[in-house]
């Protein structure tokens, strides 16, 4: 069996202050030797100088790392800019999205769908970069339908992307399904699952309505039922997510993709579990 390889996301700190203190994560979990480091992009662009100046300090302590690239809002002369751009500093990896706009904007920009962003790249660059994508096991929640979304993915693939990076998910089963449809209509690309990490219920019930991310019930009731007592959350987190983990890499996923939320001590416990 092929060893899986793991990754972890950082999002562009803002001030400071946050990027001291992403130094200081980002060296604890640097000691765990991932494949690499994504940092996102944010809606219309809003993190870009954070997300590259985010990268290329990765870069210089010896780790690679992957750029989010939005297009929703660019043209088609920005991001051959941006391109060109991390092509001069040996970037080899990125992750291209549609993105969102920022709150209040219309539709705007060249590009309307990721897929069209990736045949750019292609066009552009060739080989270059090695583009990592998105899927939604559980459907995009924009999507019409699950087999508009399965499609959406697929145009994505036969632009040129190399992998996939999922939406995280707590139902194994939505990720394996989602493999058996994708094989079907052939496509054979690596998909790494996302990995959300439990420490705050709050926080997830949250981002989980917003992305379309669904919460079992019984761990939405087994969550609550903690109230505000943050070790029973964490340790009850953490025993639900390494179970999820077990099994989508015992099933074969390739890897695992983290997303850190600029923390290191829930990734860090998940992965000594795993390894």
């Amino acid at each position: 069996m092929q060893t899986p390889n793991f990754s972890i996301e950082f999002y562009p700190p803002k001030t400071v202050d946050g990027a001291e203190k992403l130094r200081v994560v980002r060296h604890k979990l640097s000691e765990l030797h991932p494949k690499y480091f994504s940092v996102t992009f944010g809606a219309g662009g809003s993190t870009q100088g954070g997300t590259l100046s985010t990268v290329l300090e990765i870069l210089a302590a010896g780790e690679d790392a992957a750029p989010h690239l939005s297009c929703v809002g660019g043209s088609r002369e920005s991001i051959r800019a941006i391109l060109a751009e991390f092509k001069s500093h040996g970037i080899k990896r990125l992750v291209a999205l549609r993105g969102d706009l920022p709150s209040g904007y219309g539709a705007s920009g060249e590009f309307r769908y990721a897929s069209e962003l990736v045949e750019f790249i292609r066009a552009e660059t060739g080989d270059t970069f090695h583009i990592e994508v998105a899927a939604y096991p559980e459907v995009h929640p924009q999507a019409r339908s699950p087999q508009d979304d399965l499609q959406n993915f697929a145009r994505k693939v036969r632009a040129g992307a190399n992998s996939a990076i999922t939406q995280y998910f707590y139902n194994a089963d939505a990720y394996f399904q989602f493999l058996d449809e994708t094989r079907k209509i052939g496509l054979d690309v690596p998909v790494i699952p996302g990995i959300m990490p439990i420490t705050n219920c709050t926080q997830l019930m949250r981002f989980s309505d917003m992305c379309g991310a669904e919460i079992p019930r019984w761990v939405r009731l087994k969550l609550a039922s903690y109230g505000d007592d943050t070790a029973s959350i964490k340790a009850f987190g953490l025993d639900v997510v390494t179970q999820l983990c077990q099994r989508l890499l015992a099933g074969g996923a390739p890897g695992l993709h983290f997303y850190s939320m600029n923390q290191a001590q829930a990734t860090t416990a998940l992965w000594q579990r795993l390894v």
